[in-house]
């Protein structure tokens, strides 16, 4: 049986020099990416008028993919530029997600690494709504984050989501909306689709940067909203005891931005005050700025 290859919701896709329309089909069963894993994307968000941090997200995803040996073929400016133009394109009432990726074509035949030379890029837009502010559930998982003696952890890499799906999977057969993934030193690193912060005591902690985890571009700039507003934000070691005490939960990420976590296991929370404040402050910033 065939497979429905079309979007899913409305899309326009940036490449090769023009716009086009929908899901367009983009690799072949002997392209590098496809075969061996050479894709590196960065994603930002447009809602309500705005599109905070697009500069910094165009900038990370060149990062990106020189980590991964690909050769950056667009500046920064001109994703932002493209971004711009291409949001045209949508009636403005739903939120989009913007897309920058790379990948390689070519590599592979001889060796492993991909040819730098063969570097392709998109950028895709698509309606996608951010989920509500209520909150959502989380499960421990068995599963860990790499490091990045093992994985390419300091680039946004396509080759490392399996793994993040792989703990989502797990909390979604146990009844939890999302997991919290520890390292491979059994400290809590992130959620599967987000960076995580507690707060205890009217101190906001989250996982000090280590190298496993993405330290998200929204969890930077929620670090320096909440440090400048007079929150002390402390980055450190935290165990699932800590997350499993602590009297607020909540994340920060592209796709939704700063969402409260009601539960860890069996443990209920509420929305906290500090939590409230780093979206308030957010939304804030997104408005003057994006």
């Amino acid at each position: 049986m065939a497979v429905d290859t079309k979007a899913q919701t409305k899309t326009w896709t940036f490449v090769d020099g023009d716009w086009h329309e929908g899901n367009v089909p983009l690799i072949g069963p002997r392209t590098h990416a496809f075969w061996l894993g050479s894709s590196v994307f960065d994603g930002a968000r447009w809602f309500e008028g705005v599109a905070p941090d697009l500069d910094r997200h165009a900038a990370r995803v060149n990062v990106s993919a020189a980590a991964l040996g690909l050769a950056p073929t667009m500046a920064p400016d001109e994703i932002v530029g493209l971004t711009r133009d291409g949001l045209k394109k949508f009636d403005g009432q739903i939120a989009v997600y913007i897309r920058p990726m790379y990948w390689a074509e070519h590599g592979g035949y001889m060796s492993v690494p991909a040819d730098p030379a063969s570097t392709r890029f998109c950028l895709v837009l698509h309606e996608a709504p951010m989920i509500a502010s209520r909150g959502f559930s989380v499960s421990v998982s068995t599963f860990r984050r790499p490091t990045y003696e093992t994985m390419p952890t300091n680039a946004k890499a396509g080759c490392l989501y399996p793994n993040n799906a792989r703990a989502v999977m797990e909390a979604h057969k146990r009844g939890f909306d999302n997991a919290l993934v520890l390292d491979m030193l059994g400290n809590v690193a992130e959620t599967g689709t987000s960076n995580i912060f507690m707060a205890k005591d009217g101190v906001v902690f989250t996982p000090a940067p280590n190298g496993t985890f993405l330290t998200g571009i929204t969890r930077a700039r929620t670090i320096g909203l909440l440090r400048e507003a007079g929150v002390t934000v402390v980055e450190k070691s935290l165990t699932v005891q800590d997350f499993m005490t602590a009297d607020e939960i909540f994340s920060t990420g592209n796709h939704s931005k700063i969402v409260p976590v009601i539960r860890v296991e069996d443990r209920e929370l509420q929305p906290g005050p500090l939590g409230g404040k780093a979206r308030a402050l957010y939304w804030e910033f997104a408005h003057a700025t994006g």
